[in-house]
């Protein structure tokens, strides 16, 4: 996380430095004034003809342009007023036209970066030069501008160290020794300082090469300087040299630099303690020893004391430096928080800036690994702002969101919080951009789910009782899905939850319907380890079967059905244990009692046939095609085992189109197990049924009937071994 942090900022840091390059050339006085006014036209009388010819002619005309230049830089390395001048003007137009990234590789292919180089240090000096240095670091300062400008394109980076750049701008940062303080000499150091941080700019090579060059010792050395300007160069190039170089790191903190870098986070200008921060930052990742010492050398409470900087840039650097700090140890979680950092990192959690939302969440997610910092950050009401970064579209932003929620579901003090203010919905129905959150919101429901007992419990259904309507209802929702089947009846039955999950299926509200139909399937998940299409239930009462060999047989018939003018052979003691209907008919007033044919008018042959071959063998297989002829038959003789064989088939065929029809059918032949098996369709697909006509009256239909169906099943005095 940290190292693609710094990888991420690494891009704006660095157009910010070539800003900070533009923002001042530093003029002496009314003439040098005039000159740049003459450079900048120049420049745009280039644009100008480049603007109204082709490309070639453009290119042509600046690259002639460029060797005008380069050549004046080649011929004037003296202390000649004159020469010095000219060089002036010569690094002066390159700058400006470096200006224009569109143009930097023209102007290095015309020869600039030798010629540049070549003016980073002083001309020769002779004894008639000593009393007399016109323009004495201007033109170096102009070079180290230009050569600044130029390596913002990283191509470009290896050729100015090679033409031996670096070792002229380390010993322009060591003029500082002058000692003079003029205003031209912090310029040239400064813009020393500037070129070093684009020429190192994610360049392993050449920040290794800056340390060999010895210039890490005066960068150090350079935070100190009285001018401002100076000291935020210096803490840039610092803070470049430092990301992901171990020897950089090591040699800026054995020069003592932590102490001075520490006084600048407590700087009021906003520029300074931004530096700071950034060089700091770039120390402790991935530095465990460095950490220690920042933290030992008393870095903390600065560091927290950004986070109300009203720099955005080091409010971020701050919570992302907290969130390393962090991972130190417990106690120094713990103390971040006895600081004071809870409440800015809170509310930096609603700042319109993505970044500074991102660090935040990410330093809350590591003070959030401590018991007692959790505690701490939802009673500041951390919880409602991290849950509403789970719908960001920033995966690093969303991911950092949950990290820290997962968090702070591990204190049981914070659960009932957490369902209250919506939480566990929140969780359920997010889209979340990578795997890796996927994971921690299953973990953090899991961790939730683990916590649903005891005292929390005991919350939550005081909740469900006192609270508000939409508060007793998130706790039914969010019970629903974690509760233990052994809490069931006493959350859903004795406190009232089965009542208000229904009175969310009545809602005028299409997702708060979903959310209760969602949540009642669960609970039925939950109340049975066996599904009613899983497998066929025996039949509820002993039998007696003759066999196979006796269906339709006439040997020892004492009774003929006739059926579709076909006689069926039969035996009254096989009906007689069948069924009540059978032991009616031959045993109480009926005139079947003493007939030899009776006549069967309203069934089918096979349907009778398939009926029969139950009642002699006990099983027979129910096809799709003959099972609602079967069951009406099966009814109506109250063949209850048949029954079940029948509604298990048809429960096979329930579909979107027909679970209507098929509740219908459930109804007219009092078929318990078909119905319930629509109900738990129709809460399993209710997000589909519900863009379908007639939806609204199915479901105001048959929520009598769920209320029945779960209060059944929730008083089980076993309900794992539940069968429908």
């Amino acid at each position: 996380m940290d190292q693609q942090r710094r990888q991420g900022q690494s891009v704006p840091e660095r157009k910010g430095q070539k800003r900070k390059l533009e923002e001042e050339i530093v003029i002496g006085d009314e003439q040098q004034q005039q000159q740049q006014q003459q450079q900048q036209q120049q420049q745009r009388e280039i644009s100008s003809s480049s603007a109204g010819t082709s490309s070639s002619d453009a290119r042509q005309a600046l690259l002639s342009e460029v060797s005008a230049q380069v050549n004046v830089l080649n011929s004037t390395f003296s202390w000649l007023e004159a020469d010095r001048a000219a060089a002036k003007r010569a690094t002066h137009v390159l700058a400006e036209l470096a200006k224009n990234e569109e143009v930097v590789n023209w102007i290095v292919e015309g020869g600039a970066v030798p010629a540049l180089v070549k003016h980073l240090q002083a001309p020769p000096t002779t004894e008639a030069d000593r009393n007399s240095k016109p323009f004495e670091h201007e033109v170096e300062k102009g070079s180290a501008f230009a050569l600044g400008l130029l390596a913002v394109k990283p191509e470009h980076q290896q050729l100015i160290v090679d033409n031996g750049a670096l070792s002229h701008l380390v010993n322009l940062l060591k003029r500082l020794k002058d000692g003079n303080g003029s205003r031209a000499v912090n310029s040239v150091i400064r813009r020393a300082a500037d070129a070093i941080t684009n020429l190192a700019h994610e360049n392993s090579s050449i920040k290794t090469r800056v340390r060999m060059e010895g210039g890490i010792p005066p960068l150090v050395e350079l935070l100190e300087f009285i001018d401002t300007k100076v000291q935020r160069a210096a803490a840039g190039a610092l803070r470049t040299l430092a990301f992901k170089n171990d020897e950089n790191k090591n040699q800026i903190v054995e020069c003592n630099a932590l102490p001075t870098l520490i006084l600048m986070l407590r700087s009021e200008d906003a520029a300074i303690h931004y530096e700071a921060v950034g060089v700091i930052g770039n120390l402790v990742h991935s530095s465990p020893n460095i950490k220690k010492e920042v933290l030992a050398a008393g870095a903390l409470q600065p560091v927290i004391g950004l986070l109300s900087s009203c720099c955005s840039e080091s409010q971020r650097e701050a919570a992302l430096l907290l969130g390393q700090f962090a991972a130190t140890d417990s106690d120094c979680k713990v103390h971040i928080v006895q600081r004071g950092a809870v409440r800015p990192l809170i509310e930096m959690l609603q700042s319109p800036d993505v970044q500074l939302r991102e660090m935040s969440a990410f330093a809350l997610g590591r003070l959030a690994q401590d018991t007692h910092n959790q505690a701490g950050i939802a009673h500041n009401g951390g919880l409602v702002p991290l849950l509403k970064l789970l719908d960001s579209k920033n995966g690093s932003l969303q991911h950092n969101a949950a990290f820290a929620l997962y968090g702070l579901a591990d204190n049981e003090d914070n659960v009932a919080d957490f369902i209250r203010v919506g939480g566990v919905q929140k969780l359920q129905d997010g889209e979340f951009i990578v795997q890796a959150t996927k994971d921690c919101v299953a973990k953090t429901l899991k961790r939730l789910e683990e916590k649903i007992h005891g005292r929390v419990l005991n919350h939550l259904l005081y909740l469900m009782r006192v609270a508000e309507k939409a508060v007793q209802r998130r706790v039914a929702l969010a019970l629903a899905h974690l509760c233990s089947p052994d809490d069931q009846r006493t959350i859903f039955i004795d406190n009232g939850g089965l009542e208000l999950l229904l009175g969310l299926l009545g809602s005028t509200s299409p997702k708060q319907q979903l959310d209760g139909a969602v949540a009642l399937y669960k609970l039925a998940n939950k109340a049975m380890t066996l599904s009613p299409i899983d497998a066929a239930p025996p039949s509820p009462t002993p039998q007696v079967y003759l066999g196979e060999q006796f269906v339709n047989n006439a040997t020892l018939s004492d009774v003929t059905f006739l059926v579709e003018g076909r006689r069926f052979y039969a035996h009254r003691i096989c009906l007689l244990a069948s069924s009540d209907a059978f032991r009616a008919m031959f045993d109480g007033g009926y005139r079947e009692k003493d007939a030899r044919d009776i006549e069967i008018p309203n069934i089918r042959w096979e349907v009778f046939e398939l009926m029969m071959r139950f009642i002699y063998t006990g099983s027979v297989d129910v096809t799709l095609d003959i099972a609602q002829d079967l069951l009406r038959a099966a009814d109506q003789y109250l063949l209850e085992g048949l029954k079940r064989l029948c509604e298990y088939t048809i429960a096979q065929d329930i579909s979107l189109e027909n679970v209507s029809s098929m509740y219908e059918l459930s109804e007219a032949f009092n078929a318990i197990s078909l119905r319930h098996t629509c109900i738990l369709f129709i809460l399993e697909q209710f997000d589909k049924l519900s863009a379908r006509p007639g939806h609204s009256h199915l479901i105001q239909r048959i929520v009598p009937e769920i209320n029945n169906y779960f209060s059944k099943a929730l008083t089980k005095p076993n309900p794992h071994n539940l069968q429908l």
